[in-house]
């Protein structure tokens, strides 16, 4: 996976962690639907969080395409970098 992939990756576990309320393990081979048991509206959910984050925009057509999570991060990094808008800083931690 590329640095961007990587940061969106991070930023889909936080959306489910935080917004989704998401307990378990968000790995890049995880279907969206099966393995994260999302509805249309955690889909949604995610999408807009990662748009708002990402400066960009998911179509409806995307989703036929998007199954797991790889394959979203994958996608969001491609519009990401389409878009010309430079990637997020991911926020340094301390201990």
């Amino acid at each position: 996976m590329t640095e961007t992939e990587l940061q969106v990756l991070a930023e889909i576990r936080r959306i489910a962690a935080d917004e989704l309320e998401w307990k378990g393990a968000v790995e890049p081979t995880h279907d969206l639907l099966k393995d994260l048991q999302l509805d249309s509206l955690g889909l949604t959910v995610l999408a807009v969080g990662l748009e708002n984050r990402f400066r960009i925009r998911l179509s409806e057509e995307d989703a036929q395409e998007v199954r797991t999570v790889e394959d979203l991060a994958r996608l969001v990094a491609q519009r990401a970098a389409a878009s010309g808008a430079p990637a997020p800083r991911t926020p340094e931690v301390r201990p």
